[in-house]
């Protein structure tokens, strides 16, 4: 852990470590568990901590920037955006809502859902 950010690779994973700490960093984002403003470990030294070339680092980073998630600020570090949690969650209700009229529900049943899903939130 380095700076409140926890990150793991799975040796063997059928996802490349860029990725792997790409998904892990954008969930936590997303979850509010990196708030905006939060800085996030140099490339340098998490590459360090996980034993990977800081390229591998450098472009999850890359990726979570483009994503919006995150935003570097040359010497000052990468810090997480706000701005990329709302894209995120916009992008995510429209493919909820795409998903639910092909499946013929109402506005009224996919709200229903959703209501339900927050009543009975699942683990991760």
């Amino acid at each position: 852990m380095l700076d409140g950010v926890r990150v793991r690779l799975r040796q063997g994973a059928d996802e490349p470590p860029y990725e792997q700490i790409r998904t892990q960093i954008a969930a936590r984002v997303a979850s509010g568990e990196l708030p905006p403003g939060t800085r996030l470990p140099t490339v340098r030294a998490l590459a360090k901590t996980l034993g990977i070339a800081p390229n591998t680092v450098a472009r999850a980073y890359r990726e979570l920037e483009y994503a919006g998630l995150v935003v570097t600020r040359g010497r000052n570090g990468t810090v997480v955006s706000g701005e990329g949690v709302d894209r995120a969650a916009k992008e995510a209700a429209a493919s909820y809502v795409e998903k639910v009229l092909s499946f013929g529900l109402s506005e009224r049943e996919a709200v229903d859902l959703v209501r339900r899903a927050f009543e009975r939130p699942t683990s991760s």
